[in-house]
């Protein structure tokens, strides 16, 4: 697939994950080095990789779930060197997890998103001193 910007490819690979049920992050960006531009992005599932063995320690304040299973699902975006486009480069489809079902799709991070109403309601109880609880 072709797109016009490089936002437009992530939007794209944004709203097959939420169609598909899991949630991407950023994994890497290349530039060029002349003009800077970006010739290659990377976008993985959330749950691409290991968490690293530092984090493991007893000694840690906060406990977080291990949430990273090494799954393999991604996409490569790339320039085209002629025209400001970008192309898909590379796409894995594979995950090594069970993806969410739809009915729990709402609780993903992209699917996570605060209205302008609870914004301006947050925002007015904390100038009146309260908190959140």
């Amino acid at each position: 697939m072709k797109f016009d910007t490089l936002q437009q490819g992530i939007s794209f690979y944004e709203n097959y994950a939420r169609v598909s049920g899991f949630d991407t992050r950023l994994y890497s960006t290349k530039k060029r080095k002349s003009g800077g531009k970006i010739s290659l992005k990377f976008r993985v599932c959330n749950k691409e990789g290991f968490r690293e063995t530092l984090r493991l320690h007893e000694d840690c304040k906060k406990k977080r779930p291990i949430i990273r299973m090494g799954c393999k699902a991604r996409i490569t975006l790339k320039l085209i060197n002629d025209q400001d486009n970008y192309v898909i480069f590379s796409f894995h489809e594979g995950h090594t997890h069970p993806l969410t079902t739809t009915n729990s799709a709402h609780h993903t991070k992209q699917s996570r998103n605060l209205t302008l109403a609870h914004k301006k309601y947050i925002m007015d109880s904390s100038r009146a001193n309260v908190g959140a609880t």
